[in-house]
C-alpha cells in the first residue's frame, strides 16, 4: 500500500556483476490546477504546479498569498477538490489576473532585471504593522537545523527525492515542515499553513530550505515577513540581492560545522 507522497515500482537493481529485482519507493508527481472563486462566484484558471499530493489546499492558498492575490485570512471562506483540480472560493471582489503577471517573471531565466523583480516584491508585500526591534536567532543554533528536519523527512528518507521546507522558533524547536517534489511548492505549503493559522508574519522564526535557495524562494518568505532565512545548499544571485534590500539573514551551504552568511 502506497504511502500519502509515494509510489512503489518494480526495478532492477545493478550493482556490481549482480542484478536483483527489487521494490523502489519513488516521491509522486502530479499537477495541481488551482482554481480562484471570487465573490461573484465568478471561477477563474490561476495556475498549473506539478506537486506531490498531499496539503492541496494549503500549497493552493499559499501560492495565491505569495503571489499577492490573497491578502489576508478574512478574505479565505473554502476549498472544494476535485481530481487534480482545488478552487479556492474567497470574499475579494474581483481577481485581478494582472497583480499575478509578476509570477511570470520571478526566474533567473526570464531576461527581466533584477532590479525590476526586486522593486515589484516590493510593491506586492502585505503592509504588516510595524514591531519593536527584534532580535535575531545566536548563529550556533543554525547548525543544529539540519539534522532536526532530516529527522522528521519520513517521504525524503523514503524516496531521496523530495525537498522540504520548514519553520523554526530561534531556540531551534521545528513548529511545521513541509515536503513536496518542487521546493517551491514544499514552502507554499508551509506558508499556506500558516496563513490558514493567522499566525503571519513569520518575523520571530528561522525558515530551513532542504536544497538550495532561489529568487523565488527567498520572495514567497519575504511575503511571509520570515527575516532569517537558512538553505543547505547555494543562494542565487539574485536571491542574495533580495535578501540584502528586503533586510533578511541569509545563510547558505549550511552544515552542522560550517556555513556561508551571504547576509546577516
Amino acid at each position: 500500500m502506497d504511502n500519502v507522497g509515494i509510489r512503489s515500482f518494480s526495478i532492477t537493481k545493478v550493482k556490481g556483476n549482480q542484478t536483483d529485482i527489487i521494490s523502489d519507493d519513488l516521491a509522486i508527481e502530479e499537477p495541481l490546477q488551482i482554481r480562484l472563486c471570487n465573490q461573484e462566484q465568478e471561477i477563474k484558471d490561476i495556475s498549473i504546479t506539478m506537486r506531490t499530493p498531499g496539503n492541496d489546499p494549503n500549497l493552493a492558498i499559499g501560492f495565491l498569498f505569495t503571489e499577492g492575490l490573497l491578502k489576508n485570512r478574512n478574505e479565505y471562506l473554502d476549498h472544494i477538490i476535485q481530481e487534480n483540480v482545488i478552487t479556492i472560493h474567497t470574499t475579494i471582489p474581483n481577481v485581478d489576473l494582472g497583480s499575478i503577471e509578476r509570477h511570470f517573471y520571478t526566474s533567473s531565466s526570464c531576461g527581466v532585471c533584477g532590479k525590476s523583480s526586486i522593486d515589484a516584491i516590493h510593491v506586492v508585500q502585505p503592509d504588516y504593522p510595524q514591531t519593536e526591534a527584534i532580535d535575531s536567532p545566536e548563529i550556533s543554533i543554525f547548525s543544529t537545523l539540519p539534522e532536526i528536519l532530516k529527522s522528521h523527512q519520513n517521504n525524503f528518507n523514503k524516496t531521496g527525492g523530495i525537498h522540504a521546507a520548514a519553520l523554526f522558533t530561534f531556540s531551534g524547536e521545528l513548529l511545521h515542515f513541509a515536503e513536496d517534489v518542487g521546493r517551491h511548492n514544499a514552502l507554499d505549503k508551509l506558508i499556506g499553513h500558516c496563513f490558514l493559522s493567522n499566525v503571519l508574519p513569520l518575523q520571530r522564526h528561522i525558515l530551513l530550505l532542504s536544497g538550495r535557495a532561489s529568487f523565488e524562494l527567498i520572495q514567497k518568505a519575504h511575503m511571509a515577513g520570515i527575516r532569517h532565512i537558512a538553505a543547505i545548499g547555494a543562494p542565487s544571485s539574485l536571491a542574495v540581492e533580495l535578501a540584502k534590500s528586503s533586510g533578511i539573514q541569509l545563510i547558505g551551504f549550511l552544515k552542522s560545522h560550517s556555513m556561508n552568511i551571504y547576509n546577516s
